[in-house]
């Protein structure tokens, strides 16, 4: 539920500030009759989103192995490969993604008005949307298959949560001008979902070396079920949220450290040649 809850609250919280943007530029430049468009945008993604998670969460519960390992592995694969471009996009358009909204409204106004603007707020969320379904489909896999039923519950439940909670948060910055540290939220979240993104692929690596694709190299590098043991609650939580494995192959350990050593260090770089060119532009 806490990878569901923390996925949507990050994907819906930047759909919300898409749309609250779009509608401040319709405002600014008084065609709020333009609204209902963007609103007809917004739904048709939602649908759009939803019919990907169910469609890709069904298909990958009727394969059987080695099919459904395979699936499954790919699927871990996609959505970390998404989720990092997504990490990498948000933290280099941030700073340009109002002005560049609005821009975008205003020749939507110029020319074919409603249908620009339909398309303009359909693309903007159905990015958000089939991101966020491919990684609660992620999730659904990690989770253990087991309980089919209750893992469904779950995700679902938090996925309720995370939207309603995004919903919330977008509609109180706009209709109360209240300030949140939006760039403090992206580099907190950004790094949980590193983390979670670093699940992904070592648990991805897993399922390709139960299916014989990669091979384990060492079977179990280490082994701490006695500890904190994968099918206990916070086993089962650090699992669905960190991929976490009591005992992990070697290539799974290698696979996830090497990921997350060499996103942080993209990330890092990045973060210095923005502040680089900030100031060199300031001096």
């Amino acid at each position: 539920m806490l990878p569901s809850y923390l996925l949507s609250l990050r994907e819906g919280l930047e759909a919300a500030l898409v749309i609250g943007i779009v509608l401040g530029a319709l405002r600014k430049i008084r065609r709020t009759d333009l609204a209902p468009a963007l609103w007809l945008g917004t739904l048709a993604a939602f649908i759009v989103s939803i019919l990907t998670a169910v469609l890709l969460t069904a298909f990958g519960l009727e394969l059987k192995d080695p099919g459904e390992a395979i699936f499954e592995g790919f699927t871990m694969l996609l959505a970390a490969g998404v989720l990092t471009w997504m990490i990498f996009w948000m933290s280099k358009q941030s700073r340009t993604l109002k002005s560049e909204l609005e821009e975008g409204v205003n020749r939507a106004a110029v020319s074919t008005g409603k249908r620009a603007l339909f398309w303009l707020a359909f693309v903007a969320v159905v990015r958000e949307g089939i991101e966020l379904a491919l990684f609660l489909t992620a999730a659904f896999f990690v989770g253990s298959q087991s309980q089919v039923t209750a893992n469904t519950v779950q995700n679902l439940a938090g996925t309720i949560l995370g939207l309603g909670t995004a919903f919330l948060l977008g509609w109180t910055l706009f209709a109360t001008a209240i300030r949140l540290d939006l760039r403090r939220f992206f580099q907190v979240t950004g790094i949980l979902l590193i983390l979670f993104a670093a699940g992904l692929i070592s648990y991805g690596v897993h399922e390709f070396n139960d299916a014989g694709w990669i091979p384990a190299v060492i079977g179990h590098v280490w082994d701490i079920n006695s500890i904190v043991s994968e099918t206990s609650l916070l086993g089962q939580l650090l699992k669905t949220l960190f991929g976490y494995n009591a005992n992990p192959s070697l290539t799974e350990v290698i696979a996830y450290l090497a990921y997350f050593v060499s996103v942080l260090t993209v990330l890092q770089l990045g973060n210095r040649k923005v502040k680089s060119s900030v100031a060199h532009s300031q001096a």
